[in-house]
């Protein structure tokens, strides 16, 4: 696979996610954030379960076992990924999916200097420019900070802010271990797991939600379960291995464009003038930062 297709799998994976802002605003609605999160992560490992284990028999007729050391790596992923939904879900009880996009997408100013903490990845120029006008058009999109005033700020937007370091790690971390990460099914699978695990009895004692409060939102479970934590962590992970972290983060930025838009159509949030220039520099953002490969590429022609 090569870079294009990679983040293009990477822009596919960020249209799912921003789209799910909704369903997981609309499920706050109806049961508590640990106990969505616990179900569209339960679904999620069922739904991944048959692709790991075909992945998993395939590499052991090969002879290719997997270090007890990738096992622990992958662990240490899911820890991230598990914590930062848990967060984020919590946060969207008390802001807007428009603000939660953008809260979201400002961990793509973390993901350079984490990469080269982790990876000593030094990042490059044209990758800080492209953050900087991609996180200034989420500051836009947002509402020119509307409600994230320091005045105006909530217990919510705290929240998914604080989780932004835990999902740069996450994606830091997907880049750097290749070992896991070159199974990408498994991975996704343990995530899913991981995070199922951990938020079903903490649902069970402090959420519990009974089937009369599930049934109105089974499609949102399903969307976000299938389609947000099954399909597109997993395209996450398969293309990381082509795209380097910073580049990927600034192309998922483009998840905040996507829940605007989501919000404004089913919602009734409100796209502003600025908040659409906000969504037209993050995509300038997400073009820069595709220049200099597609340069490359067209050099070694």
């Amino acid at each position: 696979m090569n870079r294009l297709r990679a983040d293009l799998l990477l822009l596919l994976a960020s249209v799912i996610w921003g789209t799910t802002f909704v369903a997981q605003k609309i499920a706050n609605d109806h049961v508590g954030p640990i106990a969505f999160v616990a179900a569209r992560f339960a679904i999620a490992t069922a739904f991944l379960a048959p692709a790991a284990i075909w992945e998993t028999r395939r590499h052991r007729r090969s002879g290719n076992a997997l270090p007890r050391s990738d096992l622990l790596r992958g662990l240490g992923i899911s820890l991230c990924l598990g914590t930062a939904a848990c967060a984020q879900q919590i946060g969207l009880v008390t802001t807007t999916a428009t603000h939660a996009g953008f809260l979201t997408a400002a961990y793509i100013a973390f993901v350079p200097f984490l990469a080269w903490a982790v990876a000593r990845a030094r990042p490059r120029a044209p990758v800080l420019l492209a953050c900087a006008v991609a996180l200034y058009g989420a500051w836009l999109l947002a509402g020119s900070g509307t409600g994230l005033t320091a005045a105006g700020w909530n217990r919510g937007d705290a929240i998914i802010l604080g989780s932004d370091l835990v999902w740069a790690l996450h994606v830091t971390l997907v880049g750097h271990w290749r070992g896991i990460a070159a199974r990408p099914f498994l991975l996704s699978w343990m995530q899913c797991a991981a995070a199922a695990a951990a938020t079903i009895p903490a649902a069970w004692i402090a959420q519990p939600a009974s089937w009369d409060a599930l049934r109105p939102i089974l499609p949102e479970i399903a969307y976000a379960g299938i389609l947000s934590s099954g399909v597109a962590f997993t395209l996450q992970i398969v293309s990381q291995r082509h795209t380097p972290a910073a580049e990927a983060a600034l192309v998922m930025s483009l998840e905040s464009v996507f829940a605007a838009a989501a919000g404004a159509v089913m919602l009734g949030d409100t796209l502003t003038r600025a908040a659409s220039f906000g969504a037209l520099l993050i995509l300038v953002g997400a073009v820069l930062v595709e220049i200099g490969p597609l340069l490359r590429l067209r050099a070694t022609r």
